[in-house]
């Protein structure tokens, strides 16, 4: 039986929202072409509470048509910043005790089901739909994790990764 949005339980107003614990992971969207990809981000923030979301490069930035239309509302509920220079970023949030991990295949990667975290808090760094993390990035970065894919394409949407990857690393921190 499906749920009525009554029976939903959320925060509510927006300002309640903002009180509330988060997960202790955040996103870095660096140089993400796509708007829709950028609300999507939105969203799968506001979905398991992370606690900011970092646009980097090329990245849009709120308010934007493109990126209301998949968040719808999300980006008014999840902290972001703007941050131009993705490297200076990641060094500061390692210097704050994050584990820097980029969502990338690599010869290096770790399957993401094979993952197991610490208790520090994460930071997720995904690249360019088409290019992906720049070498230079993915070098900033403690580790790289992948998720397995056994079909003839092997690559997946970048949002589509954000929500697999948050997910599963979430309920490995919720533990």
């Amino acid at each position: 039986m499906q749920k009525s949005e009554s029976d939903i339980q959320k925060p509510w107003p927006w300002q309640a929202h903002q009180t509330i614990r988060k997960l202790p992971i955040v996103l870095v969207l660096d140089n993400i072409r796509s708007t829709y990809n950028v609300g999507a981000a939105f969203r799968i923030a506001d979905a398991f509470l992370l606690a900011r979301i970092y646009l980097c490069g090329i990245t849009a930035q709120p308010p934007h048509r493109g990126i209301h239309k998949t968040a719808l509302g999300a980006e008014e509920a999840v902290a972001w910043t703007y941050e131009p220079d993705t490297l200076a970023l990641l060094a500061k949030l390692r210097t704050l005790g994050y584990t820097i991990v980029a969502v990338e295949q690599t010869p290096y990667s770790i399957p993401l089901h094979q993952y197991q975290p610490t208790s520090q808090p994460h930071v997720l760094v995904f690249g360019h739909e088409v290019s992906g993390i720049s070498p230079v990035t993915l070098a900033a970065c403690d580790l790289a994790l992948e998720i397995p894919q056994y079909g003839t394409k092997h690559s997946l949407n970048v949002a589509v990764c954000m929500g697999i990857t948050t997910w599963e690393l979430a309920k490995l921190l919720w533990k």
